[in-house]
């Protein structure tokens, strides 16, 4: 994932959200910013997404968050299954 020089965005959080359901760890690198504004936005992500900080090393910020249950996830991920006219063998 990157951060860009538009920052840490509305869409970017959503984006991160979306990147720790499906895995537990997301490095996320930032582009053009102090140390101190990368400490912030990873200090903002964590607290948006509920992840907790694993690293910070040079432009690079590691989150993790733990994945939900085995049963959340399938009531979560529950979605009709598609059909494509074929008939099962």
């Amino acid at each position: 994932m990157l951060i860009g020089a538009g920052g840490l965005t509305p869409g970017v959080l959503a984006e991160v959200d979306r990147a720790l359901r499906a895995h537990d760890l997301v490095k996320i690198r930032v582009m053009g910013e102090a140390r101190g504004d990368r400490e912030r936005m990873l200090e903002a992500i964590c607290a948006a997404t509920e992840a907790s900080p694993v690293q910070h090393i040079g432009k690079v910020l590691v989150v993790y968050r733990e994945s939900p249950k085995e049963e959340e996830r399938e009531s979560s991920a529950r979605k009709p299954a598609l059909r494509t006219g074929r008939r099962p063998r």
